[in-house]
């Protein structure tokens, strides 16, 4: 299930958070459509609500998504959650999957052939977190909206 639109959650008396939640069956297009979602989500921000998202933010939210969904198909049976959402100048990605255990990085090592999706969202985020839910795991990674070390930023800045 798919929302439509984006939707505005109350977070706080006063602030508004803009996200949007997709339910993956765990096939073989969830990847694709996972990051298709994502660079949708942060364009309708741009063009709906006039925030600013670097094209940095745009790159690293496809990866990271990329990652987390590639990661959860790959290690945990069943349906996969995410949802995106802003919130004080950054989009997090939030990915639930069904299996409990929590991912661990494992050291750098520059021989190792794959198994380094985890590595680069923590390269890449301004925050992560994984936590056990009663049933599975929730993991969160931030990155800032109009993060762009010499670059441009489209949308209006926040006031």
């Amino acid at each position: 299930m798919e929302s439509g639109r984006l939707d505005e959650v109350g977070t706080a008396p006063d602030e508004q958070a803009i996200q949007t939640t997709v339910a993956l069956d765990g096939g073989g297009t969830d990847i694709a459509r996972a990051r298709h979602l994502a660079a949708g989500f942060l364009t309708r921000l741009q063009s709906e609500h006039g925030l600013p998202v670097s094209q940095r933010a745009m790159d690293v939210t496809r990866l990271v998504v990329s990652e987390l969904v590639t990661n959860a198909r790959k290690y945990a049976p069943g349906p996969i959650l995410l949802v995106l959402r802003v919130t004080r100048g950054t989009v997090e990605v939030v990915v639930w999957d069904s299996d409990p255990a929590l991912p661990i990085a494992r050291a750098a090592d520059a021989g190792r052939v794959g198994q380094h999706g985890l590595e680069i969202v923590m390269a890449v985020a301004q925050g992560f977190e994984a936590q056990r839910e009663p049933v599975g795991k929730r993991i969160t990674a931030r990155i800032a909206l109009a993060d762009d070390p010499g670059g441009a930023i489209t949308g209006r800045q926040p006031l």
